[in-house]
C-alpha cells in the first residue's frame, strides 16, 4: 500500500477514535498490556534479530534492547495510563459575554500525530498508549535498526484493536525507508503534528524539512554544577546516578561543572564512577585534581569537543569555574535546554541558578535522571520537549491535546 494511502487511513481512523468512550479506551490499553506480556517470547525473538545487526558497542544498542523486565515496565506504563483521567473535554476557560453568549475553551485531540524515532522500540507502545488515551491516531516512523521489533509490537496492537472492532489504522507503522520519512514530513492536511525522538541530528533534519508543525524532543546535553557550598555526599550520589543509571537516555549527565574552591573534593565526587569505568574528559584544573585518584586509562584531557556533546555512553566531561556566574555562562553556551542541576546548600546560589537557567527541567540537589513522565507522575511520556511553544518538559496526556472554542447562544446576532 502506498504511504500516502496509509496516512489517509490514519486520518479517517482519527475521526472514528474521538467517539470512543474513555472506559473502552482504558480496557483496550489494559488488554494490550496483557497481550504484550503474553507475546513476550515473540517480541524478544524479533528484537534479537535487530540486535544481531547492531554492534553492541553502539550507544544505540542499549536503547534497542528489550528484556523481560523492560517489557514488564512498558506494560506497567500502559496500565498506568489507563488509570489516568482523560485529558479530553476539559473546560479550560469559560465566560459569558454581555449579550448572554457563552464561550467555553475545551481540550480536544490534535487528530493525527506522527512520531519519527530511531532504535527505541519501547517508544512504539508508549506512543500508542498516550495517543489512544488522548484521542489521537498515531503514525509511527521507526528506524531500520528496530524494524523487526516495531513490526512485532504493532502486530500485537492491531490484534487487540481488531478484536474490539477498532480501526487498526489508529496505530499506523510506516516502512522504515527514507521515502516514508519524506512523505510524512510533507503530509499537509493528513498529519497535524510531528514529534521526532532521537539524536540531535535527527531532530535538526525533521525541523529543517517538515512542512507541518514540529515539537522537538529527545536531545539532552545535561550538566550538574557542584557549587562552592555543595554537599559532597549528595553530589557524589547525584553525579554517579545521573551518569551511570542508564547512559543511553536523554536525561543522562554529560558534564560536571565544579567550583574551583571544591576541586579538592573532586576525587570523592568521582570515586564511584570508577565502578562503571566512566571515561572523564577533564579540563586542566580538574585533571590535576584527579591525577593519582582516578585510573589514568579513563582520565583524559578535555578538548573543545568535550563540551556540548551528548555522549550517550560511559563518558563525561568536567569544567572548572571560578564563580556561579561562570557556571551559568558555561551551561547557557552548551546546554540543549533539557535538564540542568545544581548541588548546593546555599539558598542564594540555588535561587540564582533556578532563576537564571533556561531549561525544561531545573534541579536542586536531585539527579537529572528523574526527567521522565512516569517519574513526574504522568503515567508515561511521548518525549521531553526542549522547546517553549505549546509544551515543555515531559510530554504526557495534557500536552497531546489542543483546544477549541465552543460557543452557545439563544439566537444572538452581531449588529456591527
Amino acid at each position: 500500500m502506498e504511504i500516502k494511502e496509509l496516512l489517509i487511513q490514519a486520518r479517517t481512523a482519527s475521526r472514528e477514535l474521538v467517539r470512543l468512550p474513555d472506559e473502552q479506551i482504558n480496557n483496550l490499553l489494559r488488554e494490550a498490556a496483557d497481550a504484550l506480556i503474553q507475546n513476550s517470547a515473540t517480541i524478544l525473538e524479533a528484537n534479537q534479530k535487530d540486535l544481531d545487526r547492531m554492534d553492541p558497542a553502539n550507544p544505540k544498542y542499549d536503547r534497542l534492547k528489550l528484556t523481560p523486565e523492560r517489557l514488564e515496565g512498558i506494560a506497567g506504563d500502559m496500565r498506568n495510563v489507563a488509570t489516568l483521567p482523560s485529558p479530553l473535554g476539559k473546560v479550560l476557560e469559560e465566560t459569558t459575554r454581555p449579550n448572554g453568549m457563552q464561550i467555553r475553551k475545551i481540550s480536544v485531540p490534535f487528530g493525527v500525530i506522527g512520531i519519527i524515532y530511531e532504535a527505541r522500540p519501547n517508544v512504539t507502545f508508549d506512543v500508542f498508549s498516550l495517543c489512544l488515551k488522548s484521542g489521537n491516531a498515531s503514525v509511527l516512523k521507526g528506524g531500520s535498526d528496530a524494524d523487526c521489533s516495531n513490526r512485532a509490537l504493532v502486530g500485537i496492537i492491531h490484534q487487540v484493536l481488531k478484536k474490539h472492532g477498532i480501526n487498526p489504522a489508529v496505530c499506523t507503522l510506516l516502512p522504515p525507508g527514507r521515502e516514508a520519512t519524506s512523505v510524512l514530513l510533507n503530509a499537509v492536511g493528513l498529519v497535524d503534528l510531528i514529534i521526532p525522538r532521537g539524536s540531535a541530528s535527527l531532530i535538526e533534519f525533521v525541523r529543517t524539512h517538515a512542512r507541518i508543525p514540529v515539537i522537538e524532543t529527545g536531545a539532552g546535553i545535561c550538566h550538574t554544577y557542584f557549587d562552592q557550598d555543595g554537599d559532597v555526599t549528595k553530589g557524589a550520589a547525584i553525579i554517579n546516578n545521573a551518569k551511570t543509571r542508564r547512559v543511553s537516555v536523554c536525561n543522562a549527565l554529560d558534564c560536571v561543572v565544579i567550583h574551583r574552591d571544591r576541586l579538592k573534593d573532586l576525587p570523592e565526587l568521582c570515586r564511584k564512577l570508577q565502578e562503571s569505568q566512566v571515561i572523564i574528559y577533564a579540563d586542566e584544573p580538574a585533571l590535576s585534581a584527579l591525577k593519582g585518584h582516578y585510573p589514568d586509562e579513563w582520565l583524559l584531557p578535555a578538548t573543545p569537543e568535550s563540551f556540548g556533546t551528548e555522549f550517550l555512553d560511559y563518558k563525561m566531561s568536567i569544567r572548572t569555574v571560578a564563580s556561579l556566574q561562570e557556571a551559568l555562562d558555561h551551561i547557557d553556551q552548551y546546554s540543549s535546554r533539557h535538564s540542568e542541576c545544581i548541588v548546593s546548600e546555599s539558598e542564594e546560589a540555588i535561587r540564582l541558578f533556578l532563576q537564571s537557567v533556561d531549561a525544561a527541567c531545573v534541579y536542586t540537589n536531585v539527579s537529572t535522571a528523574f526527567t521522565d513522565g512516569a517519574q513526574f507522575g504522568m503515567g508515561a511520556e511521548i518525549g521531553i520537549s526542549t522547546q517553549k511553544l505549546h509544551a515543555r518538559g515531559p510530554m504526557a496526556l495534557p500536552e497531546l491535546t489542543t483546544y477549541k472554542y465552543v460557543i452557545t447562544g439563544e439566537g444572538q446576532i452581531r449588529s456591527s
